[in-house]
């Protein structure tokens, strides 16, 4: 996977929420989890996203825009600092750097494989592979925090942090103690998403490296 993206696939207020108060109870965190995943079938929106050293030093600041839809596709497109697309069709995952004019393609099930991008975009099938932690709560926001079931998915965990009952928050935790945060502007849940959005084609410029899986077949 692309640089970007090496854990998910983040807005500094969110360090130091492992001392944060426990929130009420675990279940009202629990439930606004299952919700976004079993009642969110659409998400679109703005994203700003900050890469975190073990020291809590900012290394790499991004911004671009994201799409959802559920079962199983999205696109996040990075237009700062420089341009890169990751598109889910449903079968694969395709990483377009335009820069480099280079694209990287996995079959989808080996890519998403017990990441965060899996939960993001799956249903009660992705829920299978996280188990809830502990609910947190800072400053109006609940924090779920996630940890996979497989212990060599390549990231320790990830906290998904709830405003008004909408996830406005991403916190992701990966196995070089480095972190990901990830904060949303302008939601739009629900609304009809123009399927093109998760349509790729390799451009005529651009170097491949992997073979794309079609229907029908099982990835290698």
């Amino acid at each position: 996977m692309i640089r970007k993206m090496s854990i998910l696939l983040s807005a500094c207020s969110c360090l130091g929420l492992a001392s944060a108060a426990p929130a009420a109870g675990e279940e009202a965190g629990e439930a606004l989890v299952d919700d976004f995943v079993n009642e969110v079938v659409t998400l679109q929106g703005r994203f700003e996203q900050a890469l975190l050293d073990p020291a809590g030093t900012v290394i790499e600041r991004s911004s671009g825009t994201l799409e959802i839809e559920r079962p199983g596709r999205f696109r996040w497109s990075y237009t700062e600092p420089y341009e890169q697309w990751l598109v889910a069709d449903g079968l694969n995952v395709w990483s377009y750097d335009v820069d480099l004019a280079q694209v990287t393609v996995k079959p989808q099930s080996e890519a998403l494989a017990s990441t965060p991008a899996l939960l993001l975009g799956g249903g009660d099938e992705a829920l299978a592979q996280f188990r809830f932690e502990s609910v947190t709560e800072e400053k109006g926001t609940t924090y779920v925090r996630m940890v996979p079931v497989d212990a060599s998915s390549g990231f320790e965990g990830m906290e998904l942090g709830f405003s008004g009952g909408q996830l406005h928050r991403m916190v992701f935790y990966d196995n070089l103690d480095q972190t990901t945060l990830v904060s949303l502007y302008d939601v739009k849940l629900n609304e009809p998403v123009d399927a093109e959005r998760f349509a790729f084609a390799v451009p005529d410029d651009a170097d491949l490296v992997g073979t794309p899986v079609s229907a029908g077949e099982s990835s290698p």
